[in-house]
């Protein structure tokens, strides 16, 4: 009996897609002039990008003002219960105390 394999979703081809796409930039990038073109279609499609970007940026704003006093709450809270001021000093002893034992050899 054969196995039947699923027709691919929408989500999958762009996923994929993607990932192809990030997984050969730095290869496109290495090619000869690629530095060129990229210039000419920045400068074809950023006016585009500038005229649509008005369009996310106030929901963006407000949805960031919403959020901020809730996050700034909670980094509050694990900043006071994190001994971050303890362990600098530890690493700072650390330090010196591995500098101090390779100076005197």
């Amino acid at each position: 009996m054969p196995v039947r394999i699923p027709k691919a979703r929408t989500t999958e081809i762009a996923t994929f897609g993607v990932a192809g796409v990030a997984g050969f930039a730095p290869f496109y990038f290495m090619l000869p002039g690629a530095e060129e073109r990229l210039a000419t279609q920045t400068a074809r499609w950023a006016p585009r990008w500038e005229r649509n970007i008005s369009y996310f940026a106030p929901p963006a704003r407000i949805i960031a003002q919403r959020v901020e006093p809730r996050v700034g709450r909670t980094v509050r809270k694990i900043d006071d219960r994190l001994p971050l001021e303890k362990v600098a000093k530890n690493v700072d002893r650390q330090i010196k105390y591995g500098i101090d034992k390779m100076s005197k050899q």
